[in-house]
């Protein structure tokens, strides 16, 4: 299966990259900057804003882990828009490295409507939710979303263990919903190598 990896040197996007590596999946990197690997991989270097069709195209599965910059965070929405606009109509299939923003927290609110707007944390989990929604509205497109706990943890340990919920917070049984970054790639390489949730939103916890 042939996989690319946007964001491949992120926190998130490391994690997946090895794990995809370590279940022998032939995979792309595609980063600006390919001195930050640190491990051998084929990769393309290219801005996201610049990849095209054909760059793509030629994919199983490509993974989004971008993450913008601080004070761009609407590059949430432009960045996933463009995606879209690339693989409506292919057979490749996206999928996005997600936030909580977007999780319901009961049958009528998700997390980002209880949020506070004056939050550090506000303009990403806004964007992410609204890239969400176009990314949910989209026709044409094989996609998956994958949100993570609400602490997302970048350095936490691989347990090897996780569980999988629909679109609504999860807590653990210790009354915490947070999955290390580790886990959570490892629910994302499963998903890729045995498709569960096409065109669905689902999310992770330990």
């Amino acid at each position: 299966m042939k996989v690319a990896i946007i964001g491949a040197t992120g926190n998130a996007g490391s994690l997946i990259l090895k794990e995809a590596l370590d279940r022998d999946l032939a995979v792309t990197a595609i980063v600006r900057h390919p001195e930050k690997l640190t491990t051998k991989v084929p990769f393309l270097v290219k801005d996201l804003f610049e990849l095209t069709k054909k760059d793509i195209e030629f994919f199983d599965v490509v993974v989004d882990a971008f993450r913008p910059p601080a004070g761009q965070e609407e590059l949430h929405q432009t960045s996933l828009k463009h995606l879209i606009s690339l693989l409506r109509g292919t057979d490749t299939r996206l999928i996005v490295v997600g936030g909580a923003s977007s999780l319901f927290i009961d049958e009528a609110h998700r997390m980002i409507d209880v949020s506070d707007p004056k939050a550090i944390y506000y303009p990403t989990a806004y964007n992410m939710y609204q890239a969400f929604l176009d990314l949910k509205a989209a026709q044409q497109l094989n996609w998956t979303y994958l949100s993570p706990a609400a602490n997302f943890v970048p350095d936490g340990k691989r347990t090897g263990h996780y569980h999988v919920s629909d679109d609504h917070l999860q807590k653990n049984a210790e009354g915490k919903s947070e999955i290390s970054m580790a886990d959570y790639a490892i629910a994302l390489v499963d998903e890729i190598i045995e498709p569960r949730h096409l065109n669905q939103h689902f999310s992770v916890y330990s």
